[in-house]
């Protein structure tokens, strides 16, 4: 990979894990990541790649940390709320996280649809550094080492199909049919969390009032979950859980 782009992937994804609502799916950009490695003939350029990109998601997640356990804890919960994950949500994790320490950050941090609030909630759970990190270097060196790999196994072949004679015609079969898979996904984890979405202080609104507030936490809620697990992997896992919190 030029100099130029990966200095750009490890900003975007620097950004991403230090708290800022940035609408791209993560886990997506690194199996390209991988991809674009493969292609490069891999080696060590390619565990290069990888050790930065895992730095850049320590150095990130470590800042978010710390914005939320101290100064910045108020702004940065706003922004996560903006970006589709509830302070409700972040509390449950964070009593759980409580509970478990280094561990429960590694679990979480590996589980798509709970992982992009487990920084925030470790935060909220005011864990102690150590714990936190080492969590943190588990689960992340987990989750992103698998979806590079995946990204050096499908690249070879996805080059080889798209730079053939009917590559376009594969290229434009393949993306329509990753768009529809998403579409189907995000829909049914929408659908799953809007069933199981509480409606506080129903009582004083109306009935449509209530389900339109419902639909809109929900699309948000499920915006949110897209931009850090889209791959069909990752998908097909929170299906699985129910879509649930």
């Amino acid at each position: 990979m030029d100099l130029l782009p990966g200095l750009g992937l490890l900003g975007l994804l620097f950004v991403k894990e230090a708290g800022l609502p940035v609408p791209v799916p993560g886990d997506l950009v690194v199996i390209g990541a991988g991809a674009a490695a493969a292609a490069s003939g891999g080696g060590l350029a390619a565990v290069m790649l990888l050790v930065a990109i895992l730095a850049a998601g320590y150095v990130g997640g470590s800042l978010q940390f710390a914005f939320v356990r101290g100064a910045f804890r108020g702004p940065l919960l706003g922004i996560l709320r903006r970006a589709g994950v509830p302070e409700d949500r972040l509390e449950r994790l964070a009593s759980w996280l409580r509970r478990r320490g280094a561990t429960g950050v590694a679990t979480a941090r590996l589980t798509p649809g709970v992982r992009i609030g487990a920084i925030a909630a470790s935060g909220l759970a005011a864990l102690p550094f150590g714990p936190f990190v080492g969590g943190l270097v588990v689960g992340n060196g987990l989750f992103v080492g698998a979806h590079f790999a995946l990204g050096m196994l499908v690249g070879p072949p996805a080059v080889t199909a798209v730079s053939s004679s009917s590559g376009p015609l594969l290229a434009v079969v393949g993306l329509v049919g990753l768009s529809l898979l998403g579409a189907a996904g995000w829909l049914g984890l929408r659908r799953r969390r809007l069933a199981a979405a509480p409606l506080s202080g129903t009582t004083a609104m109306t009935a449509t009032t209530a389900t339109t507030r419902s639909e809109s936490l929900g699309l948000v809620d499920g915006l949110g979950a897209w931009a850090d697990a889209a791959c069909p992997a990752c998908l097909a896992v929170d299906l699985i859980r129910g879509g649930r919190d």
